[in-house]
């Protein structure tokens, strides 16, 4: 494949990928070094596991999996082959000598699937589908009082750790806060989700109310420091007008419903100059080596001399006349 040069934008995305992997595996990292440092070896890694379900019970040759993986350099395609096999990602099919084939782990893949979600909206759905499964166990006949009083422990942490952190947004820069603006979206519907289970809990075990209480109080500091982040997101929209702050269904709906007056007034005050072109720096050293050699200018020859221009005669000494002897 050919090889594009890397613009900021490219960059930028990249090192955001990298920065969601490195917070996903810091708990389990051993070291710093022990997460990916490349998102092209993240690539790798999701184009062999569907390589695999495609597979099905034939599974995959190491033949087979460096054809899928053609399209990468073969030292990064051997060493994220190396790092899989080591972690338990990618096995045998069976543990004997001279096993050719191989077979992918279900859990890497669901971790995958897992880190891909927390990249889309830093960790909202993932709290939508904690809130949902945990009202169910509080409400099954068979939980018990403990079960309940672990889940209102963790949930009470989650939400305390998620306020400090909304915090030290709407406290930091404005970029940043701009760049973890998905954290802010369906927050009361989170918020109102865990008071319902607050609710339950508190209804079926009265004894928990030292735990409720804990748990309602993050919840609060959650969702205080959610309408701190999102009013300073909102002045910092309104003064910049940057036109990313919002979810792409509110400017669709907007575009649909607005007059042309209203859409007209939104791009009021901006200015669009076309980009500059992009020139490829090898492109142009070639077309530089390929230019033709210019020769140095030549002197300017002289001018012709007409046939009837009478030459100047040599100079002589004129005699003195004798009386001036």
């Amino acid at each position: 494949m050919p090889e594009q040069p890397l613009t900021l934008d490219a960059a930028l995305s990249d090192e955001a990928v990298l920065s969601t992997y490195r917070r996903m595996f810091a708990a389990l990292a051993r070291d710093s070094g022990a997460v990916v440092d490349d998102p092209a070896l993240v690539d790798i890694a999701e184009t062999l596991f569907g390589a695999f379900a495609e597979a099905g019970e034939e599974w995959l040759t190491h033949e087979q999996m460096r054809h899928v993986c053609r399209a990468y350099p073969t030292d990064q395609f051997d060493n994220r082959l190396r790092v899989l096999k080591g972690l338990g990602a990618i096995r045998e099919v069976f543990p004997k000598p001279n096993q050719l084939r191989y077979r992918a782990s279900f859990t890497s893949v669901v971790g995958l699937m897992f880190i891909r979600r927390m990249m889309d909206d830093g960790g909202q759905s993932e709290m939508h589908r904690l809130l949902a499964l945990e009202d169910l166990n509080v409400a099954d006949p068979r939980t018990t009082m403990e079960e309940a009083r672990q889940s209102a422990v963790n949930l009470a942490r989650a939400f305390r750790l998620w306020a400090l952190e909304l915090i030290t947004l709407s406290t930091g820069t404005i970029e940043e806060l701009r760049e973890q603006a998905p954290k802010l979206w369906g927050t009361e519907e989170i918020a109102g989700r865990a008071q319902s289970l607050h609710a339950t809990i508190l209804t079926r075990w009265p004894d928990l109310d030292r735990t409720c209480t804990d748990l309602r109080a993050a919840i609060y500091s959650y969702s205080d420091a959610s309408r701190r982040a999102a009013g300073r997101l909102a002045d910092s929209a309104g003064t910049t007008r940057n036109l990313t702050l919002l979810p792409t269904e509110t400017w669709r709906t907007f575009a649909q419903t607005a007059s042309r007056e209203r859409l007209a007034a939104v791009l009021d005050g901006f200015v669009f100059d076309a980009p500059a072109p992009w020139h490829d720096p090898a492109a142009i050293a070639r077309a530089v080596d390929e230019a033709p050699a210019r020769s140095p200018p030549s002197p300017p020859r002289p001018a012709p001399r007409s046939p009837t221009t009478a030459r100047p005669a040599p100079s002589t000494p004129v005699p003195r006349p004798w009386w001036n002897a």
